[in-house]
């Protein structure tokens, strides 16, 4: 398969072995390997039960891996870091999330892509918007920028939503 590029979103809220959250971050970006750009790492409150920030970014990442290799990969990255499977959006030193793919849309067992979630995630949509803002949801059509900007604009006008 020729190279393709993905958008890995990466995520920590707990000091691992590499030591604060921002440094977790940084050591999973050398732990991916074939990484063209990263976009500035933000913080952001955490979703669920946790009270932890995270300290988020996004990663454009190019290799001739099909998206459930480079699934397998991410996890295998996570596991090295530390994270072990628990309960939904506790802390964790390490979370790398499969966002888009350049080859558009893929289904498969236990893998979705483009993420079913990223255009309600702020922390992701942003940094995404930094790196490839005209690059188009393959489901909605609509470019980075535009969701972003969608996402703005709703959580503007609903001050019950949470922002993430």
């Amino acid at each position: 398969m020729a190279r393709a590029s993905y958008a890995i979103a990466i995520g920590s809220n707990r000091p691992g072995r590499h030591g604060s959250p921002e440094r977790e971050v940084a050591a999973a970006l050398d732990a991916l390997g074939g990484v063209v750009a990263v976009a500035p790492v933000m913080r952001s409150a955490p979703l669920g039960p946790s009270l932890r920030r995270y300290a988020n970014t996004v990663a454009l990442v190019e290799s001739a891996l099909l998206p459930p290799e480079m699934l397998a990969h991410c996890k295998a990255i996570e596991r090295r870091f530390g994270r072990r499977r628990g309960r939904r959006w506790g802390t964790r030193v390490l979370d790398l999330d499969l966002v888009l793919w350049s080859g558009g849309p893929w289904a498969s067992p236990g893998l979705i892509v483009p993420h079913p979630a990223f255009r309600e995630r702020r922390f992701v949509l942003d940094p995404l918007a930094r790196l490839v803002p005209e690059w188009r949801d393959p489901v909605s059509g609509r470019t980075i920028r535009q969701l972003a900007a969608l996402l703005r604009h709703a959580r503007a006008v609903d001050p019950a939503a949470n922002a993430a």
